[in-house]
């Protein structure tokens, strides 16, 4: 088989190739990250419309800048929670959800300070080559269609001006050859780029439903592969027909029938993970075969930020966003700084249970 990539070209953008399977291996089903999701701190916001390599320099000020990473259950910055990266996992909640996030970046040099620089997470045979991982479990407090569910990111200001010629034809390649659930609008006033979450995670794990007095579960010790944990939840796997497989998963739910078909269900739990090879947060950089891509120059204070959000789109209701910024060294809020240090490991009980359905009342 055969998958897409993107190359320079003397024009200065970026066209469809095509690289053997031998080479791209299994990170082939990632590959859309670089035609489309969004880039952080870039002019442009897309991997697929960096400008030619002559154009950036090498010189990215990457000292003088800094990441940090924050998350919630809504777009509101001031209600988000500093993300301890490469440390323990925080619980984010809200009448719709209980969410236990972990993000993994490897050669981390952000906020907080004096986070680890890695995770035995990146010793794994899984991730040997990933570059970050956005982790979470998540237990809904109401029945979410499988066909609404959506990963991915979006923005709160236009980029169509940034936009270069040729963005339309490599989405339509991206959608026609990787990814066929993939929506978006990258030329409204809020762009977004979302593909249905059940198709797009990389590992998605299904667990058991959860009682008023279980603890909520910490991620930052595991590793999550496919599949589920107990007979319970694997026959939730059998009754709608998943595959044990990733790939076979992913393409199971590119079928808008199959994706209708399943129902995250409220009080149960369901765990994620999702990373890429490509995108270095260590010195802000995409790393695309046989060269870096360096873009600090182009952070300024209205493009600094890549989000990835999680939601239903039938009712625009954000269950997570996570937020990967770029800041100078010396703004750093202290507040921020603080929640992390007293953050306690032990997220708490789940402490809520579902309304009794009419099949359980007698």
């Amino acid at each position: 088989m055969y998958y897409p990539e993107f190359f320079n070209t003397k024009e200065g953008h970026y066209l469809i190739a095509f690289l053997n399977d031998d080479v791209v291996g299994r990170q082939t089903y990632k590959i859309r990250l670089l035609a489309i999701d969004s880039l952080f701190s870039t002019k442009s916001h897309q991997l697929a419309l960096l400008p030619s390599l002559n154009m950036i320099s090498q010189d990215t000020n990457a000292n003088k800048r800094r990441l940090k990473v924050t998350a919630g259950a809504n777009y509101n910055h001031k209600a988000h929670q500093a993300v301890p990266v490469n440390g323990e996992t925080i619980r984010i909640e809200n009448e719709h959800a209980i969410v236990s996030l972990c993000v993994r970046i490897q050669g981390y040099t952000g906020y907080p300070e004096n986070s680890p620089s890695t995770s035995p997470y990146f010793n794994h045979p899984l991730h040997e080559k990933d570059l970050y991982s956005i982790c979470f479990s998540i237990i809904f407090k109401e029945r979410v269609n499988g066909n609404n569910l959506v990963f991915g990111n979006d923005f709160d200001h236009p980029i169509r001006d940034m936009l270069p010629p040729g963005f339309n034809a490599a989405l339509r390649m991206v959608k026609w050859t990787l990814d066929p659930g993939l929506d978006g609008d990258v030329y409204a006033d809020h762009p977004y780029l979302y593909s249905p979450a059940l198709a797009s995670w990389d590992q998605f794990r299904i667990g058991d439903k959860m009682n008023k007095s279980d603890e909520v579960p910490t991620l930052h010790d595991e590793i999550i592969e496919e599949g589920s944990y107990s007979e319970d939840s694997a026959n939730v796997r059998r009754q709608f027909n998943i595959p044990d497989a990733v790939e076979g998963r992913r393409k199971h739910f590119q079928d808008e029938a199959n994706r209708k078909e399943f129902d995250f269900e409220p009080g149960r739990m369901y765990v994620a993970d999702f990373g890429n090879p490509y995108l270095a947060f260590n010195d802000f950089s995409v790393r695309l075969p046989g060269f870096d891509l360096h873009i600090m120059k182009y952070v300024d204070e209205t493009n600094h930020e890549l989000r990835y959000t999680l939601k239903d789109i039938s009712n625009g209701r954000v269950y997570l966003a996570v937020v990967f910024s770029v800041v100078l060294g010396e703004t750093e809020d202290n507040k921020d700084r603080n929640k992390s240090e007293q953050r306690d490991e032990n997220l708490g009980k789940f402490d809520w249970e579902p309304e009794p359905s009419a099949g359980d009342v007698e």
